[in-house]
């Protein structure tokens, strides 16, 4: 048996044997300044952010580990980091069924970042504080950096850190605001501050975040007129754009029940009471990307030695909106609000289904792909059919349509929005092109009534506009004769959940009307998809 704890550098035999690719460095002897913290210490940071640290600590391009500050769930800290000595057993599936197993030991330190954790508090001010730090990576999830509700408004919890100042912060973006300020006033040192989370312009919401809550504060006399322009300065705080594309789900059963078998003595999962997945391990794909602006006033790591793309801002942009907006995520999307109503456990099960694989590629292909900027350094054609035909099919990516569903109201105005755009602004092109985006956003306030195509109730994923919304549609039976209009309009509406008044463009009765179908009785949301694929499907070759 063989432990993520274990001494790889002096008993390698032994991972060996079990099929694990071990480090050569011990990250204690590595003693440099902390160049890099992360905020998220999630699987995804595990499978991919300590990968990239894990080759430049070994090239010798990076002289210090990567400091984690985790802001969700303390027991992440707890039960993964200090249980494991800060360790991952990272494996990449193969659709065959192989495994790739490597040990990952790039984190020199892991913490809960949070007032009620002083000593993690204290020794990040400390980090911040210091020159040699260049970079801060996040990957909180796209609402981490949200501070306003669906009408625009600073959320209660925003405002009321507005008003407190920067003593006692809770909502995060407050407390990095909080960071840059101790940054601030130790000596002006410049960094960079990367989300690599999974939206679009990413970089952009970090730093309107970060600001907004800098001139709450300048407002009200906490800060000084030139911490503002310290973070509005490019060369002194920069906000990269990023593309990020790698799934990562939950950890596996399946995979858990195979490293039993092959003699790895950490094999369990555990589930925090904050419905967190751990484990000493992560599962992953094979295909990853991550596509980074090349702009960071303190310098950085070698990042492009350990695969990172590095480019410009339009291409970065480009790239990100290839993925976000067409190849990838807008087909996420549609699978999981339509596998949550019907009935499927898992993505890879879904795409063996014809009527789910034909709508993902109606969507990607035929309504999304021909608006697309080609970003040159990852082609849009080959990134789609990687996703249709090898990454989502991956039975040992269980990724399942509810972890999917998650946070829909904060995703559809990039995913769908940006192509209804395009769609708006080229004149060659009309709104009333588009069939199955608009199918997918009917499915989506389909959902939200939680009952599935069988009439069953079912608990929605997390979303923050939850409370708001399911009101709008509570009331509606199935099969009952429903003013479809007036449950949906302002709904529909509504710019910040859409990207536009779905009215204004012309596609707002387009909704209604596959909403309407979708309510008729039990089996209504499949007979719908099954309809409109007959009436308007485009052969793909």
């Amino acid at each position: 048996m063989v432990k993520v704890t274990g001494d790889y550098l002096n008993n390698q035999k032994s991972f060996a044997d079990a099929g694990i690719k071990t480090p050569t460095y011990d990250i204690k002897q590595k003693n440099g300044a902390t160049k890099w913290v992360h905020f998220g210490g999630g699987n995804l940071f595990r499978a991919f952010h300590a990968a990239i640290a894990d080759r430049l600590l070994e090239s010798g391009d990076l002289d210090a580990g990567v400091v984690v500050a985790e802001t969700h769930d303390e027991k992440v800290v707890d039960e993964v980091y200090q249980r494991y000595a800060n360790r991952t057993l990272r494996l990449i599936t193969h659709e065959d069924g192989r495994f790739e197993k490597e040990l990952f030991a790039p984190v020199s330190d892991a913490m809960f970042f949070d007032q009620s954790n002083p000593e993690g508090w204290n020794k990040m001010f400390g980090i911040f504080k210091n020159p040699a730090l260049q970079l801060a990576t996040f990957s909180i999830t796209e609402k981490g950096y949200n501070l306003w509700d669906a009408n625009g408004v600073l959320l209660p919890l925003v405002q009321a850190d507005i008003n407190d100042g920067p003593e006692k912060p809770k909502n995060n973006m407050a407390s990095l605001t909080v960071l840059m300020f101790a940054r601030y006033k130790a000596g002006k040192y410049p960094m960079a501050l990367v989300s690599t989370d999974n939206f679009s312009q990413n970089g952009e919401r970090l730093q309107k975040s970060v600001v907004t809550i800098a001139k709450g504060w300048q407002e009200k006399g906490f800060v000084p007129t030139e911490f503002i322009d310290y973070l509005q300065d490019p060369n002194q705080v920069s906000f990269p754009l990023s593309m990020i594309d790698r799934i990562t789900p939950n950890p596996s059963e399946t995979v858990s029940k195979r490293l039993k078998e092959d003699g790895f003595e950490d094999y369990e999962i555990t589930h925090t009471p904050g419905h967190t997945n751990l484990a000493a391990f992560t599962n992953t794909e094979v295909v990853h990307y991550l596509v980074v602006e090349d702009n960071f006033p303190n310098g950085r790591p070698a990042l492009e030695k350990a695969g990172v793309i590095l480019a410009d801002r339009d291409t970065v942009n480009d790239a990100d909106e290839m993925k976000v907006t067409t190849c990838l995520n807008p087909l996420h999307t549609a699978l999981a609000v339509n596998g949550s109503l019907l009935g499927f456990e898992s993505i890879s099960e879904e795409v063996k289904d014809t009527d789910l694989l034909n709508l993902i590629k109606q969507i990607g292909y035929v309504e999304g792909l021909p608006v697309v900027t080609d970003p040159k350094v990852i082609n849009p054609r080959k990134f789609i059919d990687q996703v249709v035909n090898k990454r989502l099919p991956n039975p040992y990516i269980p990724d399942k349509p509810q972890r999917i569903a998650s946070d829909t109201s904060q995703k559809l105005a990039v995913r769908y929005g940006v192509t209804i755009k395009h769609y708006v602004d080229d004149p060659a092109r009309k709104p009333s092109d588009l069939h199955f985006i608009p199918l997918v956003l009917a499915t989506w306030c389909r959902y939200l009534m939680g009952i599935d195509d069988q009439g069953k109730s079912f608990t929605p994923s997390p979303d923050p506009l939850l409370k708001e919304l399911q009101p709008l549609v509570q009331d509606i039976k199935l099969g009952e004769s429903t003013n479809v209009h007036d449950h949906l309009k302002e709904l529909l509406s509504t710019q910040s959940i859409f990207g536009h008044d779905l009215y204004q463009v012309g596609l707002g009765k387009e909704v209604e009307h596959y909403f309407a179908k979708q309510i008729a009785g039990k089996g209504a949301v499949r007979k719908t998809l099954q309809e409109t694929l007959a009436k308007y499907a485009q052969e793909v070759k």
